[in-house]
């Protein structure tokens, strides 16, 4: 978000536009918790994790009550347009406040978990699975060196994109995501038939699959194959966190740039992201649906080199 943030300020100073930051997103909306910005406020931030301005769930914002209030305090400040990053949240309290207020907003995907309509990647989902990888990587070579079988869990409650993704780049020896039916028999069975050749076996679980997160699968291979070293990892928040990939650096910054030159052509309402290489505005209320397709191709790659 930092690569996005920084190429927002600067875009908006390159077209002689005054640029406020807002801290905590909606939540220091309703507090006035503004700061301006200017070209050195954004230096040596496009390789930091993260985000400067802090983000923050609001309760408040859900009211028309604190909605009004943050009306007050962006007009009180002579803001007449947002840049909004984030997901399904983000957008939807985004529409609602356009819908009541008019207020211009343009919305920047910014999820790990690559789920929003109309864009090909989200920002931060390169770098989420990129970290992945690397940590499997990390855990392979300890299953390798005592012959064990880990069953490694990342974020994904309700999309398994970066299981599916990152699973097929570690070369796991299955992969289950929410999206698709789980069979336990069938996993079972397949380590069955390669228990005996295979020094190393790395399974990637996506917290919302239908079977249960690692603990549970684990708990199943256990009974079935009591002699096998099974090995549970949580990886957990460590996915959220690190410095960018150079794809999100170069795709929050693209983005970015869009944002601002979009509302100064007169869009609202719209989210923007990129689609076959090319800048795509999705509405607002399309974009917060859930994108639950899954690359079928991804899926038979994964039964191919399973093996």
């Amino acid at each position: 978000m930092n690569a996005a943030i920084r190429a927002v300020v600067r875009t908006a100073l390159y077209y002689n536009v005054k640029v406020t930051g807002i801290f905590r997103g909606y939540d220091g909306m309703i507090s006035g918790d503004f700061v301006p910005m200017d070209r050195k406020s954004v230096g040596n931030i496009i390789q930091r994790g993260g985000t400067i301005l802090k983000t923050a769930r609001s309760d408040e914002f859900r009211t028309k009550e604190g909605r009004k209030k943050a009306y007050d305090q962006l007009k009180r400040q002579k803001i007449d347009a947002l840049v909004a990053i984030g997901g399904d949240g983000t957008f939807t309290g985004a529409n609602i406040f356009y819908d009541e207020y008019k207020v211009p907003v343009i919305g920047l995907p910014g999820t790990i978990d690559n789920d929003l309509l109309g864009t090909d990647f989200t920002i931060g989902y390169d770098t989420a699975i990129n970290t992945v990888i690397d940590a499997v990587d990390k855990i392979r070579d300890t299953a390798e060196s005592h012959d064990r079988l880990f069953i490694v869990e990342v974020m994904g409650r309700d999309s398994g994109l970066i299981a599916l993704r990152s699973g097929i780049g570690t070369g796991a020896e299955a992969i289950l995501i929410p999206e698709t039916k789980t069979d336990i028999k069938a996993l079972l069975a397949r380590l069955e038939v390669s228990r005996k050749d295979k020094s190393s076996k790395i399974i990637i679980v996506a917290e919302g699959d239908d079977a249960g997160g690692a603990f549970e699968i684990a708990e199943k291979v256990k009974e079935k194959f009591p002699l096998i070293d099974t090995r549970v990892s949580v990886l957990g928040h460590i996915q959220r966190g690190g410095a960018p990939s150079c794809m999100d650096r170069v795709l929050a910054s693209r983005l970015g740039v869009a944002s601002v030159e979009s509302l100064l052509e007169g869009r609202c309402g719209e989210m923007i992201g990129i689609v076959s290489g090319k800048i795509h505005f999705t509405p607002f209320e399309m974009a917060i649906k859930h994108n639950t397709d899954v690359n079928m191709e991804l899926l038979r790659i994964v039964e191919i080199l399973s093996l």
